[in-house]
């Protein structure tokens, strides 16, 4: 009976904020795109969000999913801007400010300070129209009036969902205004398993000295050699205008020679693999190993752009699965 209790509760919660959503989305207007233009157009100055209580912490995520979508921005405590912290905006900033009400006592200074500033953009995004805030912004984003889930109305749920949701409406419309992709989104998130996902081969192979170079007419001999000392099982065989023209590899070597008995006196290019497998430099880890897992090989080649015969890396499986590639 509690347990039933508790879901009809969530599910009562979910859909009052589900209410509100829906809403927001019909109430979006031109003023949103102003917004939008703002940000893209803001070259001088700094992207600036800010707030109070749980307006405060949603402004805080704002900011931070803009950072990391390309647009550099950082969080300012309404309440800390009494204390010095105004010092923090300046000239051409764009300050996007978040309240519910729009008449915290913590908001008023803020808000006459960017006002008296010509050259300070003020974005207000609130939910009662005749408030200070919505009076005093230059761009207005009227959010709907909701009821709050829970008793008495009074818990700020359903109020800070369409802050947070038009936050992400935001960040992510400037996002693919600047055509920011996976390459860049990698850049701000280089650790944890989202980094790991967006690691491409050319972050992961051997190159340079450490590839196993070895020409097509040297004989086997030479190669057993450089085969044991590089360690990694593989030799990429060139031919004499530094093209590749196969591979060979440990357990190759080992059939081999059980066909044919003594292979010192054997070309490389006698028994090579040719046109072995290649991959773009840009091709994601994860792809790569998962070719790998298709093919039951433990290494790839690595190209540029189209010139498959131009190897300029190697990634093996151990380099995938030690940077955490699944």
């Amino acid at each position: 009976m509690v347990e039933n209790k508790f879901k009809k509760i969530a599910k009562n919660v979910i859909n009052e904020e589900i209410k509100s959503l829906q809403k927001l989305k019909s109430s979006i207007d031109k003023n949103f795109k102003e917004v939008i233009d703002l940000i893209l157009n803001c070259k001088k100055g700094k992207v600036i969000l800010s707030g109070v209580g749980k307006s405060g912490i949603i402004a805080k995520k704002i900011s931070s999913t803009l950072s990391s979508v390309g647009t550099p921005s950082f969080f300012v405590d309404a309440s800390s801007c009494s204390h010095g912290d105004l010092g923090q905006i300046s000239s051409y900033d764009v300050v996007i400010l978040l309240s519910n009400s729009g008449e915290s006592a913590e908001l008023k200074n803020i808000i006459q300070y960017t006002n008296r500033n010509k050259n300070i953009t003020l974005v207000g995004i609130v939910s009662k129209k005749n408030s200070l805030l919505y009076r005093n912004s230059d761009i207005k984003i009227l959010l709907p009036e909701v009821k709050e889930a829970g008793p008495g109305n009074i818990v700020p749920t359903s109020s800070t969902i369409m802050q947070l949701a038009i936050g992400d409406a935001i960040a992510i419309s400037t996002m693919k205004q600047k055509k920011f992709g996976e390459k860049e989104f990698k850049k701000f998130h280089p650790s944890g398993s989202l980094g790991a996902k967006l690691k491409t081969v050319e972050d992961l192979m051997l190159k340079g000295k450490k590839i196993p170079f070895i020409n097509e007419n040297v004989n086997m001999q030479k190669a057993l050699r450089i085969i044991t000392k590089k360690n990694l099982g593989i030799l990429v065989v060139q031919n004499n205008l530094k093209k590749t023209s196969g591979i060979i590899t440990d357990g190759q070597i080992r059939r081999t020679n059980e066909k044919v008995g003594n292979l010192d006196n054997l070309k490389v290019k006698t028994v090579m693999t040719r046109n072995p497998i290649s991959v773009n430099k840009d091709t994601l880890a994860a792809k790569a190993l998962s070719l790998m897992n298709a093919k039951r090989i433990t290494s790839l080649c690595v190209h540029k752009d189209t010139n498959k015969n131009r190897t300029i890396g190697v990634v093996h499986i151990h380099n995938l699965l030690e940077n955490n590639i699944q």
